[in-house]
């Protein structure tokens, strides 16, 4: 697979340029959060192509400041409007000259109305689980302490420190 990094300000021409090229089918659009690089932070926006005669696949890839806008590629590939509206929802990156044929502009596509935050961002701090109990059995080291020995005949007591999934924040964080 070839990989082509991609300027900004480019971006819809060298999609439109790579169809142009024999890439004519469009496979996906996503984002990657960045934020935390130590040098030229942002969020990259990738674009998978694929050439069919002969299979030949292209990785378009463009490091976009963050809260900076890209330029839609909705005129150039039109199954590319579903992933820009996924891609704006979950990262927070706005597509200019967004038009997917209905008439409505970036509009919400797989999360409720009124849902605040982008899901798939390093920042998106996850709620739910800081504000209440997470269902289901219980963490390492909460409860009894007793657990059967791998004899199964007498309890042996564990010491385990409670473990906090990725992204979630510790108790002094959220409602009280």
């Amino acid at each position: 697979m070839i990989t082509r990094e991609v300027q900004t300000a480019e971006w819809a021409e060298q999609v439109r340029a790579a169809r142009e090229d024999g890439f004519d089918l469009f496979d996906w659009l996503s984002a990657v959060d960045q934020t935390d690089a130590e040098d030229d932070a942002g969020l990259d926006v990738l674009c998978h192509l694929i050439r069919t005669d002969p299979w030949e696949r292209v990785l378009l890839r463009t490091r976009l400041p963050d809260g900076a806008a890209l330029d839609s590629i909705t005129q150039v590939f039109r199954g590319a409007a579903w992933h820009e509206r996924e891609t704006h929802e979950m990262f927070g990156i706005d597509f200019t000259g967004f038009e997917d044929g209905s008439g409505h502009a970036m509009r919400p596509l797989l999360l409720p109305d009124g849902f605040e935050g982008t899901p798939l961002r390093k920042s998106f701090q996850l709620t739910a689980r800081a504000s209440k109990a997470w269902p289901g059995a219980k963490e390492p080291g909460e409860g009894g302490g007793d657990s059967p020995g791998p004899d199964d005949r007498k309890p042996r007591k564990r010491a385990r420190r409670r473990l906090l999934p990725p992204g979630v924040p510790d108790e002094s964080w959220g409602p009280r």
